[in-house]
């Protein structure tokens, strides 16, 4: 190996830094005696130099590189104690990804000797080196030209996001060059943008994009982590989304997509995954943070010691430590000021308020997030769960960020669906859940809405398949969920039956109604507003085949069209205030700002909320978040129509805006100014007062 000669540097910034004609270098470990640095040819698999780091700075080993500069590839090796019983692992024969890595070097092999143990005695150190097999990081200085790209920051109220994944969006889409397909520049092609905008999407949440690993038990089946919730590199786009599988590429790429997006108004949420790394159990691979300081990085409990798993992936970061806390804002500010993206969405984001007591809304991950700078303005979004003691935290998280809301999931599924589930529920979901958020002073907005997400039935098999049909996933069927709330119309699966197709069309639209005229803020998944089938699947992460990717050849374009009328009512009317509460009482002049109505049109009485057979209501909205006269909104979950007696109008005329039943959603018969009103089965209705008279003033 050849000499190489380090100066001290500087403990600041993590990572590599090019600088002053070299680079620095910045490790943390807060339990190791040294860390090596090991330089390697510009292939990854030839190490051709192995130095100490020369100077240490509390917690943080670092040196400087004199010469070195953009393209360096290097990992490091860290010394110190093996006492496993202790949670010390640390083994210098394991090459070991620098955790701040900007971009990563290799194929992460799985026959290689990356487990810091034996197999057969897992206890004692496993003496074989892995130079040649391991991931290492290639330093990266990056000029990046953001003039002229403008984040779109639309209203928090005008949102209305859709979920999809990088590669399934565009695999099969016409219109995307075929070299293009299944990429992020896929994703910036004007086929892809146009789709997006004609129904509407204000911004894409993207499944994750952070470089990641395909299990070993996948790799074994000949499948792999097709979503993408396993990162290996929290700083680096995921390569198999580029036209060519290296990292300049990927960030150039993800950049361009960006660009593109914003140039259409639509904002990039990225989905990351902080609360556990590829690393797993202690049975898994030492990649990382594992070698260089499992202590710190990984939460641990008992005596001896064992790595907690609050997140169902056999680790779980630990980010009570400053660094690792470090590891996390420094990787959201790179998304946020390097790539240009306007908000995250965290993966089972309990975990990352986790103090030593549990859950703490005012923990230092939130309160570090909230001063800073760089992250001013991102939009968070929540997962409010993960899988440890007191894990669900729904309507917990801090003011300003928004939380997936399961219980509108579960309440819409069930009220149209059959399950259980009274009017009172459904009528608490449709007005933001505030029984939920409005006593944690939260905003409507902040309820995520929605029906479907990645996770579970498409919509189309939420209405086709009682039962989820997973066997390709290698699990025998045992795995996703079971309690799926879900009904098939009679018939399991793919039928001709016209009537059976009826039904499913008519609760398809109806749920997707419900989930886009809701107060708070709508998510679509990526192909629901198509018919997109998995065909029973419904965890389907391991599936990058055409189950997972939008069949734009059976694209429904009625229901498309349906999805855009609908969004283009929203974002004209927004029926539900997305900035204020309704309280439901009269003001001194008797008027609503929100009433609930029997088919009578008359006020619910108290004893009718909670009736679980009755699956009609109506709305009235004497304050709408938009239209500049009440809206009347009207529900029908019943197999059979039903009269529903409208309130009179102060126009004296209702003007109908929408009708589930048609196809394209636009009501083709006349309301009547008052009395009785055919309400058709599975279906919603929004009517609006014709006048243009200020909200609130008609009484309910």
């Amino acid at each position: 190996m050849a000499r190489l000669t380090l100066d001290a540097g500087q403990p600041w910034p993590m990572g590599a830094t090019v600088r002053d004609g070299g680079v620095n270098i910045a490790v943390f470990s807060g339990h190791a005696q040294r860390i090596e640095l090991s330089v390697f040819d510009e292939s990854g698999t030839v190490e051709t130099a192995r130095v100490v780091l020369p100077a240490r700075s509390g917690d943080v080993f670092h040196g400087f590189v004199p010469g070195a500069g953009p393209g360096m590839v290097y990992g490091l090796r860290a010394h110190g104690p093996w006492l496993p019983e202790q949670g010390h692992r640390f083994n210098p024969h394991k090459v070991l990804l620098d955790p701040w890595a900007r971009e990563i070097v290799g194929r992460f092999d799985w026959t290689g000797p990356h487990r810091d143990a034996r197999p057969d005695h897992p206890q004692r150190m496993d003496t074989r080196d892995n130079a040649v097999d391991a991931l290492k990081a290639r330093v990266v200085a990056d000029v990046v030209d953001w003039v002229g790209d403008r984040l779109p920051r639309r209203p928090l109220e005008e949102t209305v996001l859709y979920e999809v994944h990088v590669k399934g969006f565009t695999k099969q889409m016409p219109g995307v060059p075929e070299a293009l397909r299944g990429t992020y520049l896929g994703l910036a092609h004007p086929a892809a943008i146009a789709h997006l905008t004609a129904i509407g999407v204000t911004a894409v949440s993207l499944l994750p994009v952070h470089q990641f690993l395909d299990e070993e038990r996948l790799v074994h089946l000949g499948l792999v982590n097709y979503w993408g919730y396993n990162t290996v590199g929290a700083f680096c786009p995921e390569p198999r989304y580029a036209t060519a599988p290296d990292g300049a590429t990927a960030r150039a790429e993800f950049r361009a997509m960006v660009r593109a997006l914003h140039e259409a108004g639509i904002s990039v949420v990225l989905d990351v995954v902080y609360n556990h790394t590829a690393e797993t159990d202690l049975g898994g691979p030492a990649i990382s943070q594992r070698g260089l300081d499992h202590a710190s990085w990984y939460r641990h409990s008992g005596e001896p010691p064992r790595l907690e798993n609050d997140t169902g992936c056999g680790n779980t970061v630990d980010v009570r430590h400053p660094r690792v806390l470090q590891w996390v804002l420094d990787s959201l500010r790179y998304w946020t000021a390097e790539m240009h993206v306007d908000g995250f969405r965290f993966d089972l984001a309990t975990v990352l308020g986790r103090g030593d007591a549990g859950f703490d809304p005012r923990g230092a991950f939130f309160s570090a997030v909230q001063q800073d700078p760089v992250l001013a303005g991102v939009t968070l979004i929540a997962e409010p769960w993960d899988l440890g003691p007191g894990g669900y935290q729904l309507g917990q998280f801090p003011a300003g960020w928004l939380e997936w809301n399961d219980t509108f999931r579960d309440t819409v599924r069930a009220f149209w669906l059959g399950g259980d589930a009274t009017r009172g529920q459904f009528a608490q979901r449709l007005a933001g859940s505030s029984a939920v958020y409005q006593s944690a002073w939260r905003r409507p907005a902040e309820s995520v809405n929605y029906v479907v997400s990645h996770d579970g039935f498409t919509l189309a098999d939420l209405v086709s398949y009682d039962v989820r049909h997973n066997e390709a996933n290698g699990e025998g069927n045992a795995d996703g969920q079971s309690h799926n709330l879900s009904w098939n119309g009679g018939v399991e699966g793919p039928t001709t039956d016209p009537e059976v197709r009826a039904v499913r069309a008519r609760l398809t639209r109806a749920l997707l109604a419900t989930t886009l005229l809701a107060q708070g803020t709508p998510m679509l998944a990526a192909g629901d507003e198509i018919g997109r089938t998995q065909l029973g699947n419904n965890n389907a992460y391991c599936q990058d085949t055409a189950v997972s990717w939008l069949d734009w050849s059976a694209a429904d374009g009625a229901l498309r069209d349906f999805v855009a009328h609908v969004v283009r009512l929203r974002q004209r009317l927004l029926p539900f205030s997305g900035l204020r509460w309704y309280h439901g009482r009269a003001d001194v002049m008797g008027r609503y700002d929100l009433s609930w109505l029997r088919r009578t049109g008359q006020p619910l009485e108290p004893h009718e909320w909670n009736n679980r057979g009755s699956r009609v209501l109506g709305a009235w909205i004497g304050q709408p978040g938009r239209s500049e006269a009440p809206v009347l909104m009207l529900f029908n979950a019943r197999d059979f129509d039903v009269v529903f007696h409208l309130p009179d109008p102060r126009s004296g005329n209702w003007a109908g805006e929408l009708d589930t039943t048609e196809l394209n959603g636009r009501m083709r018969r006349e309301a009547p100014p008052g009395g009785a009103f055919v309400l058709r089965s599975r279906s919603v209705v929004l009517l609006r007062d014709a006048a243009g008279v200020t909200a609130g003033e008609v009484k309910a």
